[in-house]
């Protein structure tokens, strides 16, 4: 397995289980709880409960419907954040260096005091994971919850982020990406777990598992490799990477 490029000293971020995330959006509402009631200024909503709703979250959940010719139709769920990369554009764009990178463990973060709003980072991100909080002015992303991972306050099991401590079925995993011994990167390597949008050069830290095909399912590579390699052809962001990518299922 290649492990990801050594420009931190450890790569914390998730793996996420496509055979095994439901929908059920437990991710995005304990996402949305936490970094509300817990950690910097609250993620603000605008008319939540009106005919235009909208809001500012830092998890998402997709859902596609696969139609094989030769299987039954098959849900998807792809939950998606910030995803920790590498090289991230957010912080390279960054006029006032509000985006940074963390060298002890290569989480992104956005410093809220120098953030400007001006919205360069959301551009720059290939992945859409950035959002502007029209409230406070200010672009929000996951943290993966760096006020509960290093909090001696928690007791062990919730020294996690939100959204992997809540998952009711399991599909979220957090670790060091850059340790081949973790358990997130044996869960890579047994699995072919693969990157988004590999033809961007951002080396995303976050890995997606490949749901299994339906009635499809072999113990044989040739069903992952798909996912495994780059998609380069007419990229049209995340969504045109993802639909390309699930078509090959």
């Amino acid at each position: 397995m290649t492990c990801l490029p050594d420009k931190t000293d450890r790569q914390l971020g998730l793996v996420i289980d496509l055979d095994t995330c439901v929908g059920c959006h437990a991710c995005v509402v304990s996402c949305k709880g936490w970094n509300t009631e817990h950690y910097g200024a609250p993620l603000s909503d605008q008319d939540p409960y009106g005919a235009d709703p909208s809001g500012t979250f830092l998890n998402r959940v997709h859902s596609y419907e696969l139609r094989p010719e030769d299987a039954p139709a098959q849900l998807v769920h792809f939950p998606k954040s910030c995803l920790h990369c590498v090289d991230a554009p957010c912080v390279t764009v960054c006029p006032t260096g509000a985006s940074y990178k963390r060298t002890e463990d290569g989480i992104v973060l956005v410093n809220e005091s120098d953030c400007i709003g001006c919205g360069l980072c959301a551009w720059a991100c290939p992945y859409g994971a950035r959002e502007l909080d029209l409230a406070a002015g200010v672009m929000k992303k996951c943290t993966l919850c760096v006020d509960r991972i290093y909090n001696d306050n928690l007791p062990p099991q919730d020294r996690t982020p939100a959204c992997v401590r809540t998952c009711p079925a399991g599909a979220r995993h957090f670790g060091d990406l850059s340790d081949p011994a973790s358990e997130v990167s044996q869960l890579v390597a047994e699995r072919g777990g693969f990157e988004l949008m590999p033809e961007q050069g951002t080396a995303p830290a976050n890995r997606y598992l490949p749901p299994r095909p339906k009635d499809r399912w072999q113990d044989d590579a040739s069903v992952l490799a798909p996912f495994l390699e780059p998609v380069a052809q007419e990229p049209k962001g995340f969504l045109g990477w993802l639909d390309r990518t699930l078509e090959k299922l």
